[in-house]
């Protein structure tokens, strides 16, 4: 994958709608100190470059209601472009699951799965090998508590990689 090559000024435009979201032109501009159009000419083609995809907000799930949080590992039994593409295609519609990684090692892929119940993961489960998508094993591991979920801090992985 091509990256992207950004400066300081959109550096810190990402940083700023990281930490506090959607924002005005205005506010924008004042958080990264540079005039409100220049600024927005920037924020926009940054946009329109992929690097902003959407803005959300941190619900706190267990506040509204009780949910059966799952940690996934699945191994497929084939490692061809195809089942990789059919078992990636089949995920991406499963509301359930919330996030998918793919992974080198031992297990091709790591899921965090949310459901209402036990029960309504074990379902999800049920469908997702009957749907024959070449799972050889999976490891399922309930998650008790979250202790963090944060996303990453992007200045800081920045500075890392000497960009």
């Amino acid at each position: 994958m091509r990256k992207i090559t950004i400066d300081a000024a959109d550096l810190r435009i990402l940083c700023a709608v990281q930490q506090h979201g959607q924002l005005s032109k205005i506010k924008l501009s004042e958080l990264v100190n540079l005039s409100p159009t220049p600024c927005w000419i920037r924020f926009n083609r940054l946009k329109e470059a992929g690097l902003i995809r959407g803005y959300h907000a941190d619900i706190s799930l267990d506040k509204i209601v009780d949910v059966s949080k799952v940690i996934v590992t699945i191994s497929l039994k084939g490692h061809q472009k195809s089942a990789f593409e059919r078992f990636e295609s089949y995920i991406g519609q499963v509301d359930e699951i919330i996030e998918c990684i793919a992974t080198g090692g031992g297990m091709d892929y790591v899921l965090k799965v949310v459901a209402p119940s036990l029960s309504a993961f074990q379902c999800v489960m049920e469908e997702l090998l009957s749907a024959e998508l070449g799972i050889e094993r999976y490891m399922t591991y309930i998650a008790t508590r979250d202790i963090k979920s944060t996303q990453p801090k992007l200045s800081s992985l920045m500075a890392e990689s000497g960009d």
